[in-house]
């Protein structure tokens, strides 16, 4: 196995990366904060760049004008901090289900020349975590001609399929610093309504799929009353913590992955980063495992619950723009909404075959 060198600055490596190359910034919360000024302090040396991500929390200069020449921005899903130049043509947006992103690295249909990621110090093994954010990063690091990893004492040791041992990595850069943390929105009194009528739809035993924002938030603050709930999902914010600890999910019922939380990422505040760390009832898998809609479809009364921005009046739904303007990105939604659809047609059928062997039995 291969040592990585320890580096005290970015600068360090880039004659050896292309001046136009295509480079990677770890997702959500979990974007390497360091690493991305050291990126954009280095602008000069970089020549139509490529940057794309998944979503990230934090600063991003580099789609500032003056950048132009250097970098050229490119979101799968559009964040808060990218959206005015995404809008302005200044940024590139380009749709995909999450589920299928992992295959774009992996088929090298979008190399990556550098991964910039965060990980926790390796354990005694060697093994780093990726922390709070495993979801398209551990498939975009396997195929990174370089791999730029900010070691980080903060970060959550976080479990499942989401660990880089050192000699996978090239580069390291320790530097301690709070992760980035997103306050949990508060519902008022329309969203706690429609969470109450989505809460009345949920059955005991059911398995979750729920994003973020009001909305998920409201509903999750209404299944006090429920039980045997368990979590699939592609991520969680703080709400669910709470019903963690009172009982309400536990994953008993669940028939894929009994009594784990199944999550690919979480965004929200430090309480929450120290519920996930090395919490063996929660499993980080890559988004290729979490939102692929045969193994959604594998949980029994699986119930995805998604937020739309548009609904007109044939009923169509969309979620990822408003009128012209994008104004997120398809994410996971559709792949559990398939995944969810997917089980319950499943169950239809075997409740059908169940009759007719019923009827033909009896009519023996």
């Amino acid at each position: 196995m291969s040592t990585p060198k320890t580096i005290a600055s970015l600068s360090e490596i880039l004659p050896q990366v292309p001046l136009n190359s295509r480079i990677f910034i770890g997702s959500g919360c979990a974007e390497p904060q360091e690493l991305v000024r050291q990126l954009v302090e280095n602008a000069h040396y970089f020549a139509d760049a490529e940057i794309f991500h998944l979503l990230t929390a934090g600063r991003s200069d580099y789609v500032d004008s003056k950048y132009r020449n250097n970098f050229r921005h490119n979101a799968f899903f559009i964040g808060s901090n990218v959206r005015e130049a995404a809008m302005m043509g200044e940024a590139d947006y380009t749709p995909i289900f999450l589920s299928e992103l992992p295959n774009l690295f992996e088929r090298g249909q979008l190399p990556v020349d550098l991964a910039l990621i965060q990980v926790s110090p390796p354990d005694a093994q060697g093994y780093c975590s990726l922390g709070v954010s495993v979801d398209v990063v551990k498939s975009a690091a396997a195929v990174a001609r370089f791999i730029v990893a900010q070691v980080n004492p903060h970060m959550p040791r976080t479990l499942g399929d989401g660990f880089l041992h050192v000699s996978q990595i090239h580069y390291l850069l320790e530097c301690a610093e709070p992760i980035l943390e997103l306050k949990p929105s508060e519902p008022d009194e329309v969203a706690l309504q429609i969470g109450a009528h989505i809460a009345r739809l949920i059955s005991d035993g059911s398995t979750l799929q729920m994003g973020i924002g009001s909305i998920p938030e409201a509903v999750l603050r209404m299944l006090g009353d429920k039980n045997d709930l368990g979590i699939h999902t592609e991520m969680f914010s703080d709400g669910v913590v709470p019903l963690v600890k009172k009982g309400v999910i536990n994953g008993r019922r669940k028939t894929l992955h009994c009594n784990k939380i199944i999550t690919s990422f979480v965004m929200g505040s430090k309480p929450l980063y120290d519920f996930v760390h090395d919490n063996p009832g929660v499993e980080f898998h890559p988004s290729i495992y979490t939102n692929d809609p045969f193994i959604i479809s594998r949980n029994q009364q699986m119930v995805a619950i998604n937020s739309a921005l548009e609904v007109d009046l044939t009923g169509q739904v969309c979620a990822d723009s408003l009128g012209h303007r994008f104004f997120s990105g398809i994410g996971g939604q559709v792949d559990f909404i398939r995944g969810a659809l997917r089980r319950r047609q499943t169950d239809h059928r075997a409740a059908l075959d169940c009759k007719r062997r019923h009827a033909f039995t009896h009519r023996g």
